[in-house]
């Protein structure tokens, strides 16, 4: 039995302890536990969360490590999309790689589950698949990584897309994803049928990419949930960014939020200043189940982002204007044991009998530790510790 007592931390910013892992899991939290045969580590008098949650993110865009990129364009998001699937083979972008590096990082800064898209598309079939299927092989046992087939390029204007994503599903990718039924895939309708099918042959959750704005989102957003109800899937489906659920119109906003926690729809976000967001606050007291993530870093989208699950919970709370202690610690909750259930991770805990996947910080509350610029002290996953004051500390792994 392998055993790992942690001493002086302070769970959830409570008095300091001692906390006992046997097996990977959280046999005992006391003061003054017996330490004999065990491993000993001292926290410092450091709080001990549950481990970050990074539950939106993309491990195969980003150009982190690499040379400074200048080809980055404007335009509406077709633009964006096109630019990126023309210039990933002339940069180089090797998605192992560059999805190692991206995963060490939030590694390091005590991230322990991470739900990653990756682009299926007929440019690149399955090869960008692969590459993410190689990280998560090298990174098992310090993250969990859950892998959302996406068809960032359109499902049905891209003859082939559904045939791929098809094979990616049955090759290891766990969510099917999708993109902008409406305004993307021009067939909302077919768009829509043909995402279900896929979970439904497949018994796999659903995630997709909903950026439209306003009435036309608000009409997306209702026919997923006519299909997930029809098919049965509450608790299966999630939507990320839903911009439209940040509309102007209170009462229509109100109404759809109700319709998504009936229908327990998740909600992943990543505090984007450039769009309208829904409201964190709103979405949590309806009893929506929500999940933040960092989205794109520093990709050929755009050069900004860090792979830290607390520099993005500074942008998601200042996009919805948190401020008092509470509302951090919402925010630190959804960064944390929120969004894992988010993502159907349930127990993520400070609990006896749960994973030992915890997360030292800094800070004297939890409100300061979520705006504390500061490396994490420890990070622990599956009672192993993985990194030290934001570097990592496991033998044989490195970033490429």
């Amino acid at each position: 039995m392998s055993k790992l007592l942690i001493r002086n931390l302070r769970p959830m910013a409570g008095e300091a302890c001692d906390l006992l892992i046997e097996d990977g899991r959280i046999a005992r939290i006391g003061k003054g536990l017996d330490a004999s045969g065990t491993a000993v580590e001292d926290a410092g008098g450091a709080i001990a969360i549950p481990g970050l949650i990074e539950a939106h993110t993309h491990l195969d865009k980003t150009l982190w490590g690499m040379p400074w990129y200048a080809g980055r364009k404007g335009g509406v998001l077709q633009d964006l999309i096109d630019n990126e699937r023309n210039e990933r083979i002339p940069l180089g972008l090797d998605v192992h790689r560059q999805s190692m590096r991206h995963a060490l990082r939030l590694i390091e800064n005590g991230t322990s589950h991470i739900r990653s898209h990756v682009d299926i598309d007929t440019d690149h079939g399955l090869i960008l698949l692969e590459g993410k299927l190689r990280t998560r092989e090298a990174l098992a046992g310090l993250v969990d990584i859950q892998i959302v087939a996406f068809p960032q390029s359109g499902l049905m204007v891209r003859p082939g897309t559904y045939e791929l994503m098809d094979e990616a599903l049955s090759a290891g990718a766990d969510i099917v994803g999708g993109l902008d039924p409406s305004s993307i895939d021009r067939d909302p309708k077919a768009s829509l049928d043909a995402t279900f099918a896929l979970a439904v042959k497949h018994g796999k959750p659903i995630d997709i990419h909903l950026h439209e704005p306003g009435e036309l989102g608000a009409f997306t957003l209702e026919m997923i949930m006519e299909r997930t109800r029809a098919e049965g899937l509450q608790g299966m489906v999630g939507v990320s960014h839903g911009f439209c659920l940040g509309m102007p119109d209170q009462a229509r906003v109100a109404s759809l939020i109700d319709q998504v926690a009936e229908l327990d729809i998740r909600i992943f976000s990543n505090g984007s200043p450039k769009a309208t967001c829904p409201s964190l606050q709103a979405l949590r007291a309806a009893g929506v189940k929500v999940g933040i993530g960092c989205d794109g870093i520093r990709d050929t989208w755009g050069p900004w982002g860090q792979p830290d699950m607390l520099h993005r919970a500074r942008i998601v709370g200042m996009k919805n204007s948190m401020r008092r202690d509470d509302e951090l610690e919402l925010l630190l909750d959804t960064a944390s044991s929120g969004g894992a259930a988010a993502i159907g991770v349930d127990g993520h805990a400070l609990e006896i009998g749960a994973m030992a996947d915890l997360t030292l910080v800094a800070g004297e509350t939890l409100a300061h530790a979520v705006v504390e610029e500061a490396p994490r002290p420890m990070v622990i996953k599956g009672g192993k510790v993985v990194a030290r004051a934001g570097k990592l500390c496991v033998e044989g792994v490195v970033a490429p």
